[in-house]
Order: C-alpha cells, then sequence, then structure tokens
C-alpha cells in the first residue's frame, strides 16, 4: 500500500478515535437496539393514573375550579369539574348547571370528556333509555363521578368536540383554545384524575376502583364490581 494512503487511513483512525475518548469524557454513549427488546404493556387505566406523575394544573385552569384539556391528537376534550344532579359545569359545552333552580341540587366532582371519533355504545352500557324526549342513546362522551363510570348519554345531534374535530368540524370554538394536556400527563381534582395515555384519555376515583378509559376505537369502564370491555372500529357518528 502507498505510503501516502497509509498516512490517511492512520489520520482517519486517530480521528475516530479521538471522536470516541471525547465523548466518552463528555459522558456520551451510543445507544444500540436490542432486537430482542419487548416494551412492556401499558399499565390499566386505574393503575395509570395512581402511578404516572402529577402535573401542574395552574396551566389549565377554565373557569372557576376547573380543569380542562385537549389530547394532542385534538380527538378528545376532557374537564375536571363538577355536576348538579345531571347538569354539569362544562368550559365547552352549553349547560344549566348555574341556573338557580339546581342549585339545591348536591354538587359532586367528576370527569367528563368528549370525543370528535367515538364508537358506539355497547348495549350493555345504554344506561337510560331517553323516554319521551325523542332522543337518542349516542356515543362520544363518558362521565366519572367519585362511585360510577359511564359511556355515552341522550342527546340530539353532535357534542361540541365533534362540531370541532369531528369529520365534518370546523376548529374555531371554545375547544381549540383549550391547553394540551401531553402523553403521560396527569390532573388531579377533588380526588378525580385524568391522563393522557395509549392514544386516548383515562379518567377515575383510583380509590374507589371506579373509572374509564377511551379513545377513537374502543372504550372500557371499570368499577369496584369489575370491568366491561367494549371495543369495536371507530365510525364517524351520524346525527340523529
Amino acid at each position: 500500500m502507498p505510503v501516502r494512503r497509509l498516512e490517511h487511513v492512520a489520520a482517519g483512525l486517530a480521528a475516530f478515535l479521538a471522536a470516541l475518548l471525547a465523548m466518552s469524557l463528555a459522558g456520551c454513549s451510543v445507544t444500540v437496539a436490542d432486537p430482542g427488546y419487548t416494551p412492556p404493556a401499558p399499565l390499566p387505566a386505574l393503575e395509570q393514573l395512581k402511578q404516572a406523575p402529577l402535573t401542574d394544573p395552574a396551566g389549565f385552569a377554565a373557569g372557576e375550579d376547573v380543569l380542562a384539556f385537549v389530547t394532542a391528537d385534538r380527538n378528545i376534550v376532557c374537564a375536571l369539574t363538577s355536576a348538579r344532579g345531571p347538569h354539569v359545569n362544562l368550559p365547552y359545552e352549553t349547560n344549566n348547571f348555574s341556573d338557580p333552580g339546581n342549585a339545591k341540587l348536591a354538587t359532586v366532582p367528576v370527569a367528563h370528556c368528549e370525543l370528535a371519533v367515538y364508537p358506539a355504545p355497547a348495549a350493555a352500557d345504554i344506561g337510560d333509555d331517553c323516554a319521551g324526549t325523542g332522543l337518542g342513546y349516542l356515543g362520544g362522551a363518558a362521565l366519572v363521578a367519585p362511585g360510577q363510570a359511564r359511556y355515552g348519554e341522550c342527546r340530539s345531534g353532535v357534542t361540541q368536540m365533534e362540531s370541532e374535530y369531528g369529520p365534518k368540524g370546523t376548529p374555531n370554538g371554545p375547544v381549540s383554545k383549550l391547553p394540551v394536556l401531553a402523553d403521560g400527563g396527569n390532573l388531579e381534582r377533588n380526588g378525580l384524575r385524568c391522563s393522557a395515555y395509549r392514544s386516548g384519555v383515562a379518567c377515575g376515583n383510583v380509590s374507589g376502583g371506579v373509572g374509564f378509559f377511551i379513545s377513537r376505537d374502543h372504550y372500557e369502564l371499570i368499577s369496584a364490581k369489575g370491568k366491561n370491555v367494549q371495543s369495536g372500529p371507530a365510525k364517524a357518528a351520524k346525527t340523529p
């Protein structure tokens, strides 16, 4: 091999060794993927709520004693808030929470979420026949109170989340102005928590063993008596 070429090889090797030494001195390391590594399974909803570090709630205030957020993919909006009977205090939906006639009702903490794309409720989870109202029991909304969780509600038309970020939505309403809760974030208010993870949101009362997990293609309801799981392909909701 010519002397000049040997000199170039030696110089290149010296530069490589010097770079490795510099990385070592700087505390750097080279990560090599392990082909046999299997990532751990996601935590169950209540374990996620229990173990995930709590996020500073200061940036999520949405009115008096209300926390609200959207997920990074803009498919779910949630509020940690209060309810009086069926009236939930929401910063993104018109509601009757503050009507004087409802002041006599007990105020309880709740977590409420809406989805832009969502599965239909399973037959076993339809807890209201909407009798005499002309409404349908539709998916796209979930609620947990200290002692119960439900998916679906009696309504006509789309939710606010669906109207902004659904298949035919226009994102210029109140949801579009809410902050994003990053994946793994975990908010708490009055004993209830909500966490964004697994491309969805879990909300629940950890101490009571009650909660839900929702995403665009399936949901889970968890109660102290066990868990009811419904899953299926997501379909664009239709206005009745």
